[in-house]
């Protein structure tokens, strides 16, 4: 499931009240019929994967970062986490591979790079519940593409989240959700809420006109 709406909707504010960050002033969130506050909070959160829109990376090897998923994985998986997301091509330039340093705070890879780590932790959690805020934010289009193609298949058994301000995102999500002001606007699949013109479609307008601006040549005037 996708949510998408305006910045200061409540999306991330969802994924605070997932993670148990706090809880609810006002009604509950259930979990299979449960209420989320009578679950232990640290037995809770073992379920779920969380891959914030800045990636967390702590100096040490590439391998110790994604192994904080899971302390006991093998090299092999580790490597298998990493071509799920779509980081193989540039772990295998690094002088170590998955053993290279990353430095302070990752500071010797990209943002992107960084953010492809963070993926990879995630899914060598292997969590029941995975929540994605804005994953794909840094990552250039063609690594989007091959990491949405990894959440996909990542996704098989497990219940996926996602936050996307990119609506090319989400499109293929089974359910999208529209978050106004706190409330649900719309809810649907791609084409039922293109069909609705409302808030969703509205949206999607207003990001291709911002992409196709930015596609757009820039013309320079000179005044001699």
């Amino acid at each position: 499931m996708a949510l998408v709406g305006p910045s200061g909707a409540g999306k991330s504010t969802l994924f605070n009240l997932l993670l148990r960050w706090y809880d609810c002033q006002s009604g509950q969130v259930l979990i299979e019929g449960q209420p989320l506050v009578t679950l232990n909070p640290e037995q809770w959160r073992a379920h779920c994967a969380y891959v914030p829109q800045d990636a967390v990376i702590f100096s040490g090897t590439l391998a110790d970062n994604v192994r904080y998923g899971k302390p006991d994985a093998t090299d092999q998986e580790v490597l298998a986490a990493l071509e799920q997301a779509a980081a193989l091509p540039f772990v295998e330039c690094l002088p170590q591979d998955i053993h290279s340093e990353v430095g302070e705070n990752g500071v010797r890879l990209s943002g992107g790079e960084r953010q492809r780590v963070s993926i990879a932790r995630a899914i060598l959690r292997n969590a029941g519940l995975l929540l994605l805020d804005e994953a794909t934010a840094s990552l250039d289009a063609h690594s989007e593409k091959l990491v949405q193609q990894a959440i996909e298949h990542s996704r098989q058994g497990r219940t996926t989240l996602v936050i996307a301000h990119r609506l090319s995102t989400v499109m293929a999500a089974d359910r999208i959700v529209v978050i106004h002001e706190g409330q649900i606007a719309e809810s649907g699949k791609h084409h039922e809420l293109m069909a609705k013109k409302g808030l969703y479609a509205q949206l999607a307008a207003l990001q291709f006109i911002q992409e196709h601006a930015q596609e757009r040549p820039h013309h320079h005037a000179t005044v001699s």
